[in-house]
């Protein structure tokens, strides 16, 4: 293929990360950058070379020598923004989580669906190469069935009403930002989810500052995950099979190798560290597909994707139907 031209839209931290990580891709470069601030726009395409610089994603999508854009706005722009790419011609990969709810993301999957463009939602650890070697051991039956899968992800960070994570009006919140990370893990080891029983603490901001949850799934196996953006965890996660477990340290949502120990004797530690950033993997997978001419990645579908914001969705109304307020000590 010829070079793949890359659009970015929101030039915060992560869109920092995915610039230093196209730097070990081959194939693509970022040829356009958009913020609702010029500044902003301009300081980022001044750090990573890029040519063109616009203080409005309407008027990045209106480019025409842009292919694909890299939405890594607020996830409450995130509808919005994937949809006006998709309406201009643009492939997208937004970032996780893809939508505020299921709504947002049937819609964002018909789009594309309907436009014949390729879709995709950021979940870079989906293609870091300890997952991919995950699935490999799972395919294997070394561990035999999996039954249970136990992950977590949250740290202690003070209050700060400005901040996004604690804005509800931007999606803030332990929920969407980290929770997603360990029930993504539970649906890709357990598949469809049939049934959330979750509680959680909502701050003085009024977003979940604390989450837990049980996953039932539909053929059996059970999900036990938990967030926080105000409580340290231990950010690790274990799956339990029927013949053994694997086991992945922290941080769960980037590990550097796996442990896997089977009731035969023995366990065995995997190595799958890396060079460099890892979202080069996500990036990789969006020019495999384009390559290949599919509109969707089989390691991501937009029918996950869909599943796991409802999941999301089910998680987040047991906890505002029984979350307990805190006053954020």
């Amino acid at each position: 293929m010829a070079m793949i031209r890359w659009g970015v839209v929101g030039p915060g931290t992560i869109a920092a990360g995915f610039a230093e990580a196209m730097g070990s891709v081959e194939g693509g470069e970022i040829v356009a950058v958009a913020s609702r601030s010029l500044v902003r726009a301009e300081a980022f395409a001044d750090r990573f070379g890029i040519a063109r610089r616009y203080g409005a994603a309407a008027a990045m999508a209106d480019d025409p020598d842009v292919d694909v854009v890299y939405v890594a706005t607020p996830q409450s722009q995130h509808e919005q923004d994937t949809l006006a790419f998709l309406a201009a011609g643009k492939h997208v990969l937004c970032e996780k989580p893809f939508a505020l709810d299921a709504v947002q993301a049937r819609r964002m999957a018909r789009e594309a669906r309907a436009r014949k463009l390729f879709l995709m939602e950021a979940i870079w650890s989906r293609f870091l190469p300890s997952y991919r070697r995950l699935v490999d051991v799972l395919d294997s039956g070394r561990i035999g069935e999996p039954l249970l899968v136990e992950a977590d992800f949250g740290f202690r960070m003070a209050v700060d009403p400005e901040h996004r994570l604690f804005r509800p009006e931007l999606g803030g919140g332990a929920l969407l930002d980290l929770g997603v990370y360990p029930v993504q893990l539970c649906s890709l080891v357990l598949g469809p989810v049939a049934h959330v029983v979750a509680d959680g603490i909502i701050g003085r901001t009024g977003v979940d500052e604390q989450v837990a949850a049980v996953l039932r799934h539909s053929d059996g196996g059970l999900g036990v995950v938990k967030a926080a953006i105000r409580t340290s965890m231990a950010c690790t996660a274990r799956i339990v099979g029927s013949d053994g477990t694997i086991d992945i340290p922290a941080p769960m949502h980037w590990p550097q190798a796996l442990t896997v120990t089977t009731h035969a004797g023995g366990s065995e530690r995997i190595d799958a560290s890396y060079e460099g950033n890892g979202l080069r993997f996500e990036i990789d997978e969006v020019h495999r597909c384009l390559a290949q001419g599919l509109t969707e990645s089989p390691v991501m579908t937009l029918d996950e994707t869909v599943a796991l914001a409802s999941t999301l969705d089910a998680v987040r109304a047991r906890i505002l139907a029984d979350g307990t307020p805190s006053t954020s000590s």
